[in-house]
């Protein structure tokens, strides 16, 4: 079993607090992807999993057993780092069979480990060429490979791909997918990047500031943000969020009018809320999640600043009003171009409420 779980973690560098009491469950065979801004804490985070970093407090247990003080190199963890960090003067073989040498294992069970991490990342042909013989992504997957040969209980990787370029990091999403498909391993993944998060993740860990401010599927912090900062960190372009106030609530629903444009009024069917008349709130709707003129519950006029067209969509950079922007993402509007006026249609269906806290409103 290799699941995780971290329960009450705390780090402390003198007075200053960067973890500050985290709870969280994976399971055995997950990828769970620690996402945030720079600064939030996720490498540190996975830092005191690997035991590189001490927990100031708090538990953390892999497997059931509690790891706080033991041994980085007895945690069962094998971890990949940003840097490559391979030794320039040997080969892909020895620079992946290093550890196990060091440790002492048998020749031909280091041969044969390394020999399976070969052929499971389609390193067969580079295995006597030296690191500065290999491209960005040949030189990751050979550190990918110094990992595997450990067998370790659960990978973690800290930001691996940002020193790729844009097609490369790419392939290496779809590459390291397909390894944990074959691997079933449990992994722990560390990015400032959403679109990496979305595509790669079973669970998505949303960090800010040292504290966990959602955990979910991909889809399902997409689709239900618990907070503003969520809303606008999940999806790309980030959501966009127009200044509200509440003119109407009533069982079951609450009117709100848009500050810039009062005539622009939703009607919002919530569960339950103490929004009341008066409050203002922030209406956030996706770039995504408008629609023509005429097609929503209301319609918008959009002054266009800059129209970006990309063949399958356009992205349509607006002002509501001179302090208000927006991003409006839709295939019929590739006939917009700058400076011209645009109406688009809203729908209470595709649009989320948020109180003047950034806290979703149900």
């Amino acid at each position: 079993m290799a699941d995780v779980r971290l329960t009450d973690i705390r780090k402390r560098f003198g007075a200053l607090e960067i973890i500050k009491g985290v709870d969280l469950s994976i399971k055995t065979g997950e990828f769970v992807v620690f996402v945030g801004p720079s600064g939030c804490g996720k490498s540190t985070l996975l830092r005191m999993i690997a035991g590189l970093e001490d927990i100031t407090s708090g538990e953390l247990t892999i497997g059931g057993a509690v790891m706080n003080d033991v041994d980085p190199s007895k945690r069962g963890i094998a971890m990949v780092f940003q840097s490559y960090a391979l030794y320039p003067h040997m080969t892909v073989r020895e620079n992946m069979g290093f550890a196990l040498k060091f440790a002492g294992m048998e020749r031909q069970e280091i041969d044969r480990r390394v020999n399976d991490a070969a052929r499971i990342l389609e390193l067969g042909p580079l295995m006597d060429r030296k690191p500065k013989a290999l491209s960005g992504g040949q030189r990751q997957r050979v550190a990918i490979g110094r990992a595997i040969v450990r067998n370790p209980d659960v990978f973690l990787f800290d930001e691996p791909l940002s020193n790729l370029d844009a097609e490369l990091r790419v392939h290496m999403r779809v590459e390291i997918a397909k390894l944990h498909k074959a691997l079933k391993s449990t992994v722990i993944y560390v990015t400032h990047d959403q679109v990496e998060a979305m595509t790669l993740a079973d669970k998505i860990v949303v960090l800010r500031a040292g504290i966990v401010e959602q955990v979910g599927a991909p889809l399902d912090l997409y689709d239900d943000p618990a907070n503003t900062f969520v809303a606008g960190f999940i999806g790309s372009p980030r959501m966009n969020f127009l200044k509200a106030r509440v003119v109407a609530a009533e069982a079951g629903y609450v009117t709100v009018a848009l500050a810039n444009q009062p005539h622009v009024k939703l009607s919002l069917p919530l569960r339950s809320s103490t929004a009341k008349a008066g409050d203002e709130v922030s209406l956030g709707v996706r770039p995504e999640h408008f629609f023509p003129a005429g097609q929503g519950d209301a319609d918008l006029v959009l002054d266009v600043d800059v129209a970006e067209h990309l063949g399958n969509t356009s992205y349509v950079y607006a002002n509501v009003s001179a302090d208000e922007r927006i991003i409006v993402e839709h295939e019929e509007f590739r006939g917009a171009r700058n400076r011209d006026r645009l109406t688009v249609g809203l729908s209470t269906a595709k649009s989320f409420l948020f109180d003047s806290s950034g806290m979703r409103i149900r």
